[in-house]
């Protein structure tokens, strides 16, 4: 399953600190914050947890985020 969120991510530093936490805690094949685009998309690819999970583990990170419709 590929996970496509609406972030509030806006730094280099707080991206690669993201992607981090992620990949430490899930086992996704790869894990993306597009920062030029406007929702801050979060990509996650080949998740296996459902998407509310992943929600509840950015938001304890200090990030909003959301199923980008």
């Amino acid at each position: 399953m590929i996970g496509i969120f609406k972030t509030n991510i806006n730094s280099q530093h707080a991206k690669q600190q993201m992607i981090r936490a992620i990949t430490s805690r899930f086992e996704v094949s790869s894990c993306h914050v597009d920062l030029d685009d406007c929702d801050k998309v979060l990509r996650i690819a080949d998740l296996q947890v459902t998407e509310n999970i992943i929600i509840e583990f950015v938001q304890r990170q200090g990030f909003s985020c959301e199923p980008l419709e």
